[in-house]
């Protein structure tokens, strides 16, 4: 059965419902659980305001580290309450989807749980969705909540 599972977070309230309930399958099968947040690195070129990128790019760096404070705490708080092991980790990444395979992998993982917003049609297509594309880049078993 499953040993480490990791729990990637984008902060939302469906990101939060797969997060629940992958600690109480995580407790249920006594496994451990990493806990990750990924901190989207901007790329070089910006149109944000005519600004350029370094003007920016500090104030969003803080705002990522905060969220990732913020965010993980969540996890780990929890997992705590419900008596599992937790570890917890943010990661710099420009691929969120890379960054939680990488994640993945490089904690030994068994199972990814994650959440999946489900946009369909052209939103979709244009945003894309990171949840697809860990499942069709990642070799280890993905648990989709939507």
């Amino acid at each position: 059965m499953y040993k480490q599972i990791l729990l990637p977070t984008d902060g939302s309230a469906l990101s939060e419902v797969a997060i629940n309930e992958g600690l109480q399958f995580a407790k249920a099968i006594g496994a451990k659980v990493t806990g990750l947040y990924v901190m989207v690195e901007r790329q070089t070129e910006s149109f944000e305001d005519f600004a350029p990128v370094s003007a920016k790019a500090p104030a969003h760096d803080e705002v990522s580290r905060q969220d990732a404070r913020k965010y993980l705490a969540l996890i780990a708080d929890k997992a705590q309450e419900l008596g599992v092991a937790c570890t917890t980790q943010s990661i710099s990444h420009i691929s969120p989807h890379r960054a939680i395979i990488e994640a993945a992998t490089s904690n030994r993982c068994d199972l990814i749980v994650m959440a999946s917003h489900g946009r369909k049609g052209v939103t979709g297509d244009l945003v894309g969705s990171e949840t697809a594309r860990v499942i069709t880049g990642c070799k280890i078993p993905v648990l989709v909540y939507r």
